[in-house]
């Protein structure tokens, strides 16, 4: 169904199943309102809407005359679109007479007028039609037919004559290709190209299309003969102009070309929204237009029910506006119009709805002849019903008032034989739903006489809910075998246990638990959905009416089934809630259950198998969740099932009650939460986060994702934590920080209530490198630890680390990369709101819900509902720390595969006792080198290349095999080969980190600056507020150094750049072109070991390679530092070098060069810039600036400086302008620390307050004054303020 937006007449097209159509026969440079809607046997849905504006249909080009002559002349045009028809040629005398007109095929560009007047002016216009009947603007021009000439006879008679040449008319046009475009409501931009640059002038004369040539609506514009473009304005509004400009000459005016134009209309509102529906009443919004209004008409009318259209009117300042008094379950066109000092906008229209108030599944049972009655599912709103009943035959009614929980109600007395209506209205206190109606007759007269029907059986009584099940919240599904092999009787069984088990739950629905059954046999077969029923009185009534269906038993087939179809959004799945499947079978799956059900315990869900005779135990095992004794039962018979039920009863209910659900990592079963999952960042899911990309992380096998600036990746704490938190969990991260995350405080995590306000959550502070936790107590205070020191300064340096954050009831413990750091005490924590968002990387300083948000690299997060989580991490994720002896092996590592080996067969001949390493793990063939001869044995040399492969797993190995010298032949081979790669791979690590500490030197190679922004706030960490100054940029040169160390870890950032330009067949070449530079990690790895190496060797930098410092400083040129040293000395040498280069930047701590020695200096001496010599206390700040090189940089920027925009929130601000009551106190912070968190404070601008008025008087040219109102405050608006203290004017 489309129309136009401005206008009445709708037009509608049914198509059939397909995704796209084309709209013909449409008015150019018109908006249309489009909706589709989805047609269904039983109706149609709810309208797909939008809307759009057609383009401008092209027209003619180039319009020319020429060819003159006294009684015809030649039109020519270039046409613009291959699609034409014809075209429509017309041309009049300007001094009065008919026009005429000729339609001219589509693929001519030019036609000869004849039977003209001589010596007359024509105006001729062109206009284009196309295949879809659509028609281009008309072009104009004007045309002189030439005098008539008489011939002058000769006055001698020869044989020569005098023969009269024709005069010609002077024909100057000066002008071609008229455009009028940049149409805006109130001017319009005039084109033309000049074909004669003889014109000294051209006169602009413009006027509205209805022809009104009074001398005052005549506007004339003179414009120098060089300018082709001229801004008419100010203009009225949608409305029509005539535009003719004619060129002047010095002896006259030439040919007058015209064209017509048309302001856009008013601006119309924008965006408009929908929301707070509600039975009686709902919320619009829209966006205001870019130009002043003096307010909005809002017209509203009922689609679907006859009604009158009605309307109100708001101020200017308002832009939402909430509707009372609408029909419930309604749909109502709504109209928002700008209003203006001369008139209406276009509508911006939209299609709202108010919630239905009404009874669902309304039905009739037990029927008599003088009795029936109706039951129906229970509103969630309702506060009673009124159900009427009216006899259709003398039109008698009745009427009864019914409870909010009632679903039935019966009528006696009635007469037999006697069609009635049955109406049940829903009622909300005052609000009345509309009428719910079917149609019942009762019985008739029997026609013999009746016998005493018996007395219905009573309907069972609903089981009382058991005090562990008070608690329960879980999404629960039961599969049931179905199959030939129960029986009946047996089924029958089954049906009462599940009617008892179900009947032990306490709140059935949404806010409770949600019950799924599905039975099974050959097929799966849905019996209802997780959110089918909402009380346990609708839910075990539907359990009794379930037929036993019969067939095999295909177990695996109904937990795939269970997993696509039940646990769905549309079927009622909820976030954050515990999954619980109770598998209840008698025999052998005839499919495979174990792959399907291990990936779901992966996914979190929990299991519970009962097996019942002849059933398989270990199947049951394989199914069921550990530990096995909690989740599997096994009975002899189905009269047995008594005995397990309380039991089973206690562990569904522990499991559905539990603050932490039960989840899976590393193939161990845990409580707590996968967050990464929860907020969408895994590789099925991060493509719909917007601000979010996937990258490789460590090892180039584990994915990470960035999350870019003001990402701002959020969830509703209900989805993550309906429960809250735990009073003892552990939050870890594997994160990175990256060369452009803000010098100012984060929350890496953090909780808000509604009000934006936070509750619990980590900062960082990449500034001042601390790191901060806070939360509530249990007393309500708001408390706060900060961490601080060497270690904690590690993780801003720029590699992954993993951060284990450790709560308990009395401390706080800090535990990176696998070491604990620190510890302090904090109070017991107080619960949580769930009606907040939960955030990632959200600025300190913001405020409401559009916030700021840093950019970061995030690998891992998750949050274990235990203390001791961090003890039995083995941080293999990252490189320097993995033992590959006790840790599982790297998802999808890069190892050679035998596609990969064939651009590896040049290399082959050395690797002649390759055939083994073709055969074996390309670890083993290292010791297996001796094995050689055999090699030679092997022909052929294709497998030859995995013997290099071997090498590459040790290489160290592979000489000491048999044929030595073949090995090492080999080897020598490899680093050729590799040396193409490992040069070009080398220059990317050591360019990069050699630049930085020419950067030391030269500070004005700043183009590094990437770092630079962390060097700046390196050095304003150290003097603080300072920092900003230039000179203290100078000081954070020094710090930067500490920075270098990092750097070496960049080679994680280059290999991420690597992994996306090196295709999978030279991931051997990379291995081997860069074993030699990470030696000294190889060598730290077992021999079996084939992972790729190259990233992880940054993360080991920190610490030994302090010793070989002074080779660092040789290394100076910094590739050097690499080969200086094989293995730990490549990583100190480069710290050395930094260091020396340090003394050359402006840090000028060339003292301080011995000091990158130094192991536990050896990071900052990386940084090259980074050893703060002289400032001492500034060398630690150093180390947090990790990127000193730009310290140079740093003076340029206002590095450290506290700007006070960045330092609100958390106690780091400080006030803007003069203080008021809504501003954040000012509060000087000491040197790397945080202040208590005064949430009221802090949060003050954005906490929802009520808006209070005070009138402005607004002006704009043009149109005439109003007053307007303007709120101080609202809720999603914060008061801007200027850093320099002022409020924006």
């Amino acid at each position: 169904m489309y129309v136009k937006t401005d206008g009445t007449e709708t037009n509608e097209v049914e198509v059939g199943r397909v995704s796209t159509h084309t709209l013909e026969s449409l008015t150019s440079l018109t908006e249309y309102t489009v909706a589709i809607f989805s047609l269904y046997d039983e109706g149609q849905s709810e309208p797909l809407t939008g809307s759009f504006t057609t383009k401008r249909v092209p027209a003619p080009q180039h319009l020319e005359i020429d060819e003159a002559s006294v009684d015809s002349f030649r039109v020519s045009w270039k046409p613009t679109s291959s699609d034409t028809a014809f075209y429509r040629l017309a041309w009049i005398p300007l001094d009065g007479g008919d026009s005429e007109e000729v339609v001219i095929s589509g693929d001519a560009d030019s036609h000869v007028i004849e039977g003209l007047l001589p010596d007359t002016e024509y105006e001729v216009s062109l206009l284009a039609v196309f295949d879809d009947e659509s028609e281009s603007e008309v072009v104009a021009i004007l045309g002189a037919t030439v005098a008539r000439t008489t011939a002058i006879p000769s006055t001698v008679t020869t044989t020569s004559t005098a023969t009269s040449k024709p005069t010609t008319a002077v024909f100057r046009t000066g002008i071609r290709n008229l455009v009028i475009d940049d149409e805006t409501t109130s001017s319009l931009r005039v084109m033309w190209d000049i074909s004669d640059y003889s014109v000294q002038q051209f006169r602009v004369t413009y006027l509205t299309a209805e022809g009104d040539r009074a001398e005052e609506a005549v506007r004339m514009v003179m414009v120098p003969g060089r300018q082709n473009t001229l801004l008419l304005q100010p203009l009225l509004s949608d409305t029509e102009y005539k535009v003719t400009i004619t060129p002047i000459y010095s002896d006259g005016e030439g040919v007058s070309v015209s064209a017509p134009g048309k302001t856009l209309p008013l601006s119309a509102p924008r965006n408009l929204r929908v929301s707070d529906e509600w039975y009686n009443r709902l919320r619009i919004s829209w966006d205001a237009p870019p130009s002043p209004t003096m307010g909005y008409r809002i017209v509203y009318k009922p689609i679907n029910i006859p009604g009158p259209a009605l309307e109100t009117f708001v101020g200017d300042d308002i832009n939402t506006i909430l509707i009372l008094n609408l029909f419930s379950g309604t749909e109502y066109s709504v109209k928002v119009f700008a209003s203006y000092s001369t008139g209406f906008s276009d509508a911006l229209t939209g299609v709202a709805k108010t919630l239905y108030l009404g009874v669902t599944n309304l039905d009739s049972y037990q029927v008599r002849m003088t009795s029936l009655c109706a039951q129906w599912q229970l509103h969630r709103h309702a506060t009673a019903y009124r159900v009427v009943i009216e006899s259709l035959v003398d039109g008698k009614k009745r009427e009864v008032n019914l409870g909010g929980g009632t679903p039935r109600h019966c009528f006696f007395e009635l007469m037999p034989g006697t069609e009635y209506k049955i109406s049940v209205h829903t009622q909300l206190q005052e609000i009345e739903g509309p009428a719910v109606s079917i149609m019942e007759t009762t019985l008739p007269f029997p026609t013999q006489p009746p016998t005493t029907p018996s007395t219905p059986p009573p309907l069972p009584t609903i089981p009382p809910a058991k005090e562990v099940c008070k608690a329960a919240k879980a999404d629960l599904a039961f599969l049931v075998d179905g199959s030939w092999s129960i029986g009946d009787d047996n089924f029958n069984k089954i049906i009462g246990f599940l009617y008892s088990t179900v009947g032990a739950l306490d709140k059935i629905g949404p806010d409770g638990t949600q019950v799924a059954i599905i039975q099974f046999s050959d097929d799966p077969r849905t019996e209802f959905k997780l959110n089918a029923y909402k009380t346990k009185e609708t839910l075990l009534e539907a359990i009794q009416q379930i037929a036993y269906k019969g067939g095999n038993t295909k177990t695996g087939k109904a937990i795939k089934h269970a997993r696509e179809v039940l646990f769905t959004g549309e079927a009622g799945m909820r976030r954050g809630i515990p999954k619980v499947l109770v598998v209840i079978t008698d025999g052998r799956s005839q499919d495979d259950v174990n792959k399907v059900s291990r990936e779901m315990q992966l996914d979190g869900f929990s299991f519970f198998a009962i097996g019942v005779a002849d059933a398989d135990y270990s199947e049951l095992v394989n199914i069921g969740s550990k530990p096995s004794e909690r989740h599997v039962f096994f009975v002899d018979d189905f009269d047995a099932f008594t005995k397990i039920e309380d039991e089973l009863i206690t562990f569904v209910c522990e499991t559905a009650s539990a603050t932490c659900p039960l989840v899976v990592k590393d193939g161990n079963n845990f409580a707590g939460f996968k967050m990464m999952e929860l907020f969408g960042l895994v590789e099925k899911e991060f493509s719909a986060v917007e601000g979010v990309s996937m990258e490789p992380g460590t090892f180039n096998v584990y994915p990470c994702y960035r999350l870019h600036k003001d990402a701002l990746v959020s969830q509703p704490t209900k989805y993550l934590h309906p429960e809250g938190l735990p009073s003892d969990y552990t939050i870890t991260f594997l994160f990175r920080i990256l060369p452009d995350t803000p010098q100012e405080p984060f929350a890496l995590w953090e909780i808000l209530n509604e009000e934006y306000e936070p509750l619990v959550g980590v900062i960082l502070d990449n500034g001042g490198k601390t790191l901060t936790f806070f939360n509530y107590d249990y007393k309500g205070d708001f408390q706060t630890v900060t961490f601080e020191g060497p270690e904690i300064r590690k993780i801003f340096y720029g590699s992954f680390h993993k951060l284990h954050v450790v709560i308990s009831k009395t401390t706080a413990k800090i535990i990176i990369d696998c070491k604990q750091v620190s510890e302090k005490t904090i109070n017991a924590a107080g619960n949580i709101s769930s009606d907040g968002i939960e955030v990632l990387g959200r600025m300190v300083r913001s405020r409401g819900p559009r916030d700021n948000s840093a950019p970061l690299q995030l690998q891992m997060f998750d949050i274990v509902c235990a203390t001791s989580w961090a003890n039995r991490d083995k941080c293999c994720e990252l490189p320097g720390l993995r033992d590959e002896e006790n840790c599982p092996a790297l998802p999808h590592a890069c190892s050679c595969s035998e596609a990969n080996k064939g651009p590896l067969g040049p290399p082959g001949p050395p690797g002649g006792p390759g055939v083994r390493g073709a055969k074996g793990h390309r670890g083993d063939p290292g010791p297996k080198g001796p094995d050689g001869p055999r090699g030679e044995i092997g022909v052929p040399g294709p497998q030859g290349p995995p013997g290099p492969q071997g090498p590459s797993g040790l290489s160290i190995q592979g000489l000491p095999g048999p044929p030595g010298e073949k090995g090492e032949k080999g080897d020598l081979g490899f680093p050729g080969l590799q040396g193409v790669p490992g040069a070009s791979g080398s220059p990317g690590r050591d360019g990069a980190q050699g630049q930085r500490g020419l950067p030391g030197k030269d500070g004005p190679t700043g183009p590094q600056g990437p770092p630079g922004p962390m060097g700046i706030p390196g050095a304003p960490g150290v003097p603080g507020v300072t920092g900003s100054q230039g000179p203290q940029g100078d000081v954070g040169a020094p710090g930067p150094p500490g920075a270098k160390g990092e750097r070496g870890e960049r080679g994680d950032l280059q290999s991420q750049a690597m992994v996306r330009a090196v295709a999978r067949q030279v991931c051997e070449q990379l291995i081997q072109g860069h074993m030699a530079r990470y030696n000294s990690i190889l060598n730290q790895i077992p021999s079996q070991s084939v992972s790729t190496r190259t990233i992880a060797g940054p993360p080991g930098e920190p610490g030994r390679p302090g010793s070989p410092g002074p080779q660092g400083e040789q290394g100076s040129p910094g590739m050097q530092g690499f080969p200086g040293s094989p293995g730990q000395p490549g990583r100190p040498g480069e710290r050395g070098l930094p260091g020396e280069k340090g003394e050359k930047g402006n840090p000028g701590v060339g003292t301080q060069g011995p000091r990158g020695p130094p192991g536990s200096t050896g990071l900052p001496g990386e940084s090259r810039t980074g050893s703060p010599g002289p400032p001492g206390s500034p060398g630690p700040r150093g180390p947090a600036g990790h990127t000193g090189p730009p310290g140079s940089q740093g003076p340029s920027g206002p590095p450290g400086y506290c700007d006070p925009s960045s330092c609100a929130g958390y106690g780091m601000g400080g006030g803007y302008g003069e203080p008021t009551d809504q501003d954040i106190p000012v509060v000087q912070l000491p040197h790397n620390s945080y202040q208590i968190y005064d949430p009221e404070d802090l949060y003050d601008e954005f906490t929802p307050v009520r808006e209070e008025l005070e009138a402005a008087e607004l002006r704009s040219p043009g149109i005439s004054r109003f007053r307007r109102k303007t709120a101080k405050r609202s809720v999603n608006t914060p008061v801007a303020k200027r850093a320099n203290g002022k409020k924006p004017s």
